[in-house]
């Protein structure tokens, strides 16, 4: 894993800790960005409403929503192929990420 991309639905923020309820799995979901980019990941990170122009720039990401319309989001991809769709990631699999970026910057994983 070198590059993770995330296109998330329209919201105010993507920490989750905006607003009046806090979503717990917005700010697992930003932890682990921010670990992995400890751990030399490179991560992207576009919101609907804020920056729409990203989502219409990438032709998979396009194809997604007029076919499916905001549901498929979030959209996550993993160095250019389509990770998660839909959703955001288990508690389960972000450990499985984190591991995975941890053993790549290691050198643990070819």
């Amino acid at each position: 894993m070198n590059l993770l991309q995330v296109y998330d639905p329209p919201m105010c923020c993507s920490t989750g800790v905006c607003g009046t309820q806090v979503d717990l799995e917005l700010v697992s979901f930003a932890v682990m960005l921010a670990q992995l980019r400890g751990h030399g990941i490179a991560v992207e990170r576009y919101n609907l409403g804020q920056q729409p122009l990203a989502f219409v720039n990438n032709p998979a990401v396009k194809a997604l929503l007029e076919k499916s319309g905001t549901d498929a989001l979030p959209v996550i991809f993993q160095d250019g192929v389509v990770l998660l769709q839909g959703r955001y990631p288990t508690s389960a699999e972000r450990k499985d990420w984190l591991c995975a970026a941890q053993a790549q910057a290691t050198g643990t994983v070819s």
